[in-house]
């Protein structure tokens, strides 16, 4: 009897500490560097692709908070007033935490949820495979700046092959990771728009997207991606209005 009532007591004290509430986020950010009063503004994309305001909260020694409710996983960014560079992450029901720093605000860190976490790994798994092509034009930038400012065509189509023989081999290997990933994570938020994306290659697999797709846990199905991918296979799957029929194949002759 002792041992359930000090199992209950760290129940309790576990539920006690946990800041979020039921159907709740919370965005816990720490702010190195970035003074008093400076805004921060969280941000999501509507349908045509431009950013929208959701909040904005200010920065207190060195620390901000947001709350809110959001009925599903979606992506947003955050904003330091006066910065160019966006933080994007995923926002979902749950504690999210974001440390920012002044001086290096691209390399700010998310974590705290699975979908966060794995968006993470995931964006670092692609950085390595892009790596040839960053690499690359680094390395030459200068040069082609060079051969450009002295209509040097030799030098400015050599580049310019190689690099977009590199771009081909990047291209096929990005998107074997994307299928990868989305294979090994079906509980994943960016698996559902890895699929999508995906559907909207006019190449698109799309048996192999259906079978992804398939694989999905059902929470993900009834997101917006979700919906999206069971719309456009079934889009895909039907014949368009008036098509003209296949015709059959002539049998053989009868010798």
């Amino acid at each position: 009897m002792k041992k359930i009532i000090l199992l209950l007591s760290a129940a309790v004290v576990l539920i006690s500490c946990s800041k979020v509430g039921k159907d709740e986020y919370i965005i816990s950010g720490t702010a190195t560097g970035i003074e008093n009063g400076k805004t921060i503004i969280l941000e999501t994309q509507d349908a045509n692709g431009m950013m929208l305001p959701k909040d904005t909260v200010k920065v207190e020694n060195g620390k901000f908070e947001m709350k809110g409710t959001i009925t599903e996983p979606a992506f947003y960014t955050i904003q330091l007033e006066g910065a160019q560079v966006k933080i994007p992450f995923i926002l979902e029901n749950a504690e999210v935490t974001i440390a920012i720093n002044k001086d290096s605000i691209q390399k700010s860190k998310v974590s705290g949820t699975y979908n966060n976490d794995e968006y993470v790994a995931f964006n670092e798994e692609i950085t390595k495979v892009q790596k040839k092509l960053m690499d690359f034009q680094n390395k030459n930038m200068k040069a082609m700046e060079t051969a450009q400012q002295t209509k040097d065509t030799v030098v400015i189509n050599k580049l310019m092959q190689e690099f977009s023989k590199i771009q081909e081999e990047v291209g096929v290997a990005s998107k074997a990771k994307y299928v990868t990933y989305a294979e090994t994570h079906p509980k994943a938020f960016i698996s559902a728009l890895i699929i999508q994306g995906m559907l909207n290659d006019p190449t698109a697999d799309v048996a192999k997207s259906e079978k992804l797709y398939n694989s999905l846990e059902e929470s993900l199905k009834k997101t917006k991606p979700g919906i999206a991918i069971k719309a456009k296979l079934a889009e895909l799957k039907t014949p368009a209005v008036g098509a003209a029929p296949v015709a059959p194949a002539p049998a053989a002759e009868a010798k």
